[in-house]
Parts: structure tokens; sequence; C-alpha cells
């Protein structure tokens, strides 16, 4: 069992950055492949970036490329989402999840464990 808690969203404007934070307690975050998605009002939820285990495979939505970065800290059971160069588009909620495998999926259903997720606002 894993619980995961997010924290680092907020109200920002067009060009602004954001770091997400989510710890993971229970079992240890390092048996978990890692992934970040999010969920517009009215869409569905989309993948956003994924990281492995150890975090030597990383994946990115097209959207997010060059402008997010996923990384984990093992040893503090915790994985971050940072936002750069943020658009009115990125505007959502953001949630982390954990997958029981080495690599992180972009399929949300495969994900076991996910936080409560945390709204981010992007004005322009």
């Amino acid at each position: 069992q894993v619980q995961l808690v997010e924290s680092g969203g907020g109200l920002v404007q067009a060009g602004d950055s954001l770091r997400h934070s989510c710890a993971a307690s229970g079992r240890t975050c390092s048996s978990y492949a890692m992934g970040w998605f999010r969920q517009a009002p009215g869409k569905e939820r989309e993948f956003v970036a994924g990281i492995s285990r150890r975090g030597g495979i990383i994946y990115y939505a097209d959207s997010v490329k060059g402008r997010f970065t996923i990384s984990r800290d093992n040893a503090k059971n915790t994985v971050f989402l940072q936002m750069n160069s943020l658009k009115p588009e990125d505007t959502a909620v953001y949630y982390c999840a954990a997958d029981y495998t080495n690599t992180a999926s972009s399929r949300y259903p495969e994900y076991d464990y996910w936080g409560q997720g945390t709204q981010v606002t992007v004005s322009s």
C-alpha cells in the first residue's frame, strides 16, 4: 500500500513556473514507476510525464516536452514535476500516480495508487 500526497499547485501567469512534489509513504517509492497526469474540466485524464523506478527512463507528453521535467529522489520517497513556461492550456488538476512496475506507462488505468490532485491555473 502506498499513500501519495501532492503539493505545489497554484495560480500563476503564463510564462511562470511551478514545482509539484509528490511524497510517498507506506511501501518504498523505489518499488514503483511514477507518473504525472492531469485532467482539465470536461476532458479525459491525460498523461504528462513518467519516470522509471531508478529514474533512468523518462517519457513526456508532446505537449509538455521541453517545458516540464520529471525527477525523483528515492531516498526521500518523493517525485517532482518542474513546470516551466506555463501556458493557459496547462490549466488542470494534476495527479501523481504509482505503478508497481519498472517503466512508467502513459495509460492511467495501469496505475495502482493516486494522489489527491492539486489544481494548477495559468492565466493569460
